[in-house]
């Protein structure tokens, strides 16, 4: 039996996509159910939620508290103007080494 061709054919394609290491996967679920949970206690009020997301373009966590019917943002870290700050800092720097 030749177990190369399974195994070649059992590893996943390389589509550029970052795998995180095992520990860092069991960190995210983690803190997944961290906020799950506190969601559920309605700690923040019946009507907010915590929420954590990736910024894509500032490549940073951001933590927003939402409210749930009007999906209005009513808290978030760090502020909107921060991460504003921080984009218009890294195209200063790109625009100076050009």
């Amino acid at each position: 039996m030749d177990v190369s061709s399974v195994t070649r054919s059992a590893e996943s394609p390389d589509l550029g996509i970052p795998v995180a290491p095992v520990e860092h996967a069991s960190q995210t679920r983690d803190v997944i159910q961290a906020v799950k949970s506190l969601n559920q206690t309605e700690m923040l009020g019946q009507e907010n939620e915590l929420v954590f997301q990736m910024d894509r373009q500032a490549g940073r966590m951001v933590i927003q508290i939402i409210n749930r019917n009007t999906k209005e943002v009513v808290s978030q870290i760090p502020p909107e103007y921060v991460l504003q700050l921080s984009e218009d800092m890294n195209q200063s720097k790109t625009f100076r080494e050009a």
